[in-house]
């Protein structure tokens, strides 16, 4: 008997993969804010702006828990985020590929805005915007897959 092609495990090294990009973008945020390391860029690189780092870092936290829980149900194949669901696979995933369509034209909007940072002037924070929306639409593919199967 083969594998099953879409058993949970089989997504856990990609889901586990995004956990550890985001992370090392955290910390790497988080020794420039507050260890002032020189050899990272700058934190005007890696924050928008748009957060208060002082309830940025705890979300990111929040959300780093949250990314190593699913990862650990997908790496078991078992538990409440890899039992296949509509939330998942209709509402999860819209939500995941609507935040990767505004990340996508945030970046062209960054460029515009400040044209002396071109290419990856302000980039940080929108790519890492990208990993979490992939990781988000990967978790929902994988339901949307397991209910029609």
């Amino acid at each position: 008997m083969g594998a099953e092609p879409d058993r949970p495990q089989r997504l856990a090294p990609l889901l586990w993969a995004l956990l550890a990009l985001f992370v090392l973008r955290v910390t790497g945020q988080a020794l420039v804010a507050f260890l002032d390391v020189d050899f990272l860029p700058p934190m005007q690189v890696w924050y928008s702006g748009l957060l208060p780092y002082d309830y940025l870092l705890p979300l990111q936290v929040a959300i780093i828990v949250l990314m190593t829980k699913i990862c650990l149900e997908f790496t078991r194949g078992r538990g409440f985020f890899v039992e296949p669901g509509r939330f998942f696979s209709v509402y999860w995933l819209y939500f995941g590929y609507l935040y990767l369509a505004i990340m996508i034209a945030r970046y062209p909007i960054q460029m515009a805005l400040h044209p002396e940072a071109r290419w990856f002037g302000g980039t940080i924070p929108i790519f890492f915007h990208w990993v979490l929306a992939a990781f988000v639409i990967s978790v929902g593919l994988y339901h949307r897959r397991r209910l029609r199967a």
